[in-house]
């Protein structure tokens, strides 16, 4: 199954649009860093939701989530239920940003509580960029391409590598050149396009399966809820924390717990919705309160799709191998014993287009599939540049010019993409790229989290219990990835039954984040009472119990009516999902 002319000629217009408006976009951007950064602060409201979605809804999702999709079901929708989040950023965290009137998320713990909490807070950013985002999205470009190309070889390189450095080429082309405005507008015409084709997916491959009835009867009704937990034939079912080969933790589909889900994730949510500089750079970008809030519900609203467009896609190709319907299909993803092969099923969503979509509609599917890879990587592109630039380079030069500013972010951003190519050898040893991107999301979360919500919260906290926590936690996490590397490596190593390194290793992730999350909240309010209270005064305008007047006057005069409705519509949705998909 290959693409047709017709379908390289939609491709090859794909690009060509992107280019054009990106070229329009980067003749309209002066080579200041508030241009370059945040786009002169002048991003509508539709663009911010659009973008934050455009950037969210990239290679962890067309092919690590569909994958996910294909081998546990609907398991890992909690993880896009999370949509609330976004009304957190908007109604409760992004008033205080745009108060502050800050470039990065590093800079409004530096006003909260010191220069050296900035510091921390961008040496972390940069590290998990490199181990999530940056590599994730290179490896899911190679994905991709490998299933749409896959005969394709170039001095030595296969197609997996050639894609991973084409998507590279391209996204950075624009991202560099035209900052985040450049980034914005064309993650909202690629957002569009990502959606259209995705459900041209989700619509022809209910009807090669046969309809949602018979989908139901082919995955089962296990695939399809949230909450029971499944435990294999031989294994005990148990609440602990870390299992054994005789016995199985109490998982969604043999792997989730729903206390992790409860309680864990929500904290990554929150994390990466509300203070992760990748997602939060958009909001930062509207002129006003305003614009921010309605842009994130939007976002939030958008966020709803993934369940439809790429859990369900992948649960269609478990379906299309299980059932025999197409041999390619089962030869692929269905080994001897009749279990999914899950390095396989990280190939899902594309394996799906090419099987199920007739020829002139896989070249849409493709475009949308090229979007989100690109809108993704740019997107973290973006903030790295920004986070290096503004939060290192121009404190250790304060004399240099704008111009040198934007040339350095340009420098930065190359230097990311090369180290995050080294990482990718890690990543293909993981045992599935969603999973991957989740565990160490999970492990660098918690201390980020801890300090920026109890610094708006709590105005009693200081620099000295910020430096307490984010040091605990970073180290706790890091310590977690240093003995989880060897095993993903190593395809033989093992640690020893029961040593402590084993033990660590097999703490189902998210139990080990919860214990990293309440360790930095103890760590934090004690170290805070153990030494002085802050300067109220200094801290005037960035927790709710420093905000005057004015402040409170100028923040509820910027929403009305329609922003409560359409924020508690965001909130019935997803509570209608959650009902649905119980089994």
């Amino acid at each position: 199954m290959a693409l047709g002319t017709i379908d390289w000629i939609v491709v090859a217009g794909y690009f060509l649009v992107i280019i054009g408006l990106a070229w329009w976009v980067i003749k309209q951007q002066e080579d200041t860093t508030e241009d370059y950064f945040l786009a002169g602060r002048h991003l509508g409201w539709l663009i911010v939701g659009t973008s934050i979605f455009a950037s969210n809804i990239g290679s962890e999702h067309l092919v690590g989530l569909a994958g996910t999709g294909a081998t546990d079901g609907v398991a890992m929708a909690h993880y896009e239920l999370h949509a609330w989040c976004l009304l957190v950023l908007g109604w409760i965290m992004a008033p205080f940003y745009m108060r502050s009137q800050v470039y990065t998320m590093p800079e409004f713990l530096e006003k909260r509580f010191s220069p050296l909490a900035r510091t921390v807070l961008s040496l972390i950013s940069l590290i998990a960029y490199v181990l999530t985002k940056i590599a994730v999205g290179i490896f899911a470009g190679g994905i991709v391409f490998s299933v749409l190309l896959p005969e394709i070889n170039f001095l030595g390189m296969n197609s997996f590598w050639i894609g991973s450095i084409l998507v590279i080429v391209l996204t950075g082309a624009y991202t560099i050149l035209g900052g985040l405005r450049a980034v914005a507008y064309t993650e909202a015409l690629q957002t569009l396009i990502l959606v259209f084709g995705s459900l041209l997916v989700l619509i022809y491959g209910l009807d090669a399966i046969g309809g949602w009835d018979r989908l139901y009867e082919i995955a089962g009704t296990e695939m399809f809820d949230l909450w029971k937990p499944i435990v294999p034939e031989g294994y005990e079912a148990t609440w602990a924390p870390v299992h054994t080969d005789e016995q199985m933790a109490w998982y969604f589909n043999d792997r989730y717990p729903w206390p992790g889900m409860l309680f864990a994730a929500p904290i990554v949510g929150l994390w990466y919705w509300t203070t992760d500089q990748y997602i939060v750079q958009r909001a930062l970008g509207a002129p006003n309160e305003m614009q921010a809030r309605r842009g994130s519900i939007a976002a939030a609203a958008l966020k709803l799709l993934p369940v439809f467009i790429f859990i369900i896609p992948g649960i269609i190709t478990f379906a299309l191998a299980k059932s025999g319907q197409v041999p390619a299909m089962q030869e692929a993803l269905i080994n001897s014993q009749g279990e999914v092969i899950n390095e396989n099923a990280q190939a899902a969503f594309p394996m799906l287009v090419m099987h199920v979509l007739p020829v002139g509609l896989r070249g849409i599917v493709v475009a949308g599939l090229l979007a989100a890879l690109m809108s993704s990587l740019a997107g973290v592109f973006n903030a790295s540049a920004t986070l290096f630039t503004m939060d290192f380079y121009k404190r250790l030069v304060p004399s240099a010019s704008e111009r040198h500013l934007v040339w350095m972010g340009r420098v930065a951003t190359t230097v990311m993409v090369i180290i995050g190519i080294l990482w990718i050898p890690v990543i293909q040893g993981s045992r599935g790229l969603y999973d991957y991107l989740q565990g160490v999301q999970s492990y660098l979360a918690p201390p980020i989290f801890v300090v920026f919500f109890l610094g708006v919260f709590y105005k009693r906290l200081n620099k000295q219990g910020c430096l307490a926590a984010l040091g605990v936690g970073f180290a706790l996490g890091l310590f977690r990835l240093a003995v989880d590397t060897p095993v993903a490596l190593g395809e033989n190593f093992s640690y020893t039954q029961g040593s402590f390194l084993w033990i660590v290793s097999n703490t189902f992730f998210q139990y080990y984040s919860l214990g990293i999350f309440l360790i930095c909240i103890a760590v934090m309010v004690s170290v805070s009472y153990a030494t002085e209270p802050p300067s109220y005064e200094k801290i005037s305008g960035l927790t709710y119990g420093t905000l005057t007047d004015e402040d409170r006057a100028e923040s509820r005069a910027s929403w009305n009516w329609i922003d409560v409705a359409s924020s508690g519509l965001v909130l019935v949705l997803i509570l209608a999902a959650y009902l649905y998909f119980q089994g």
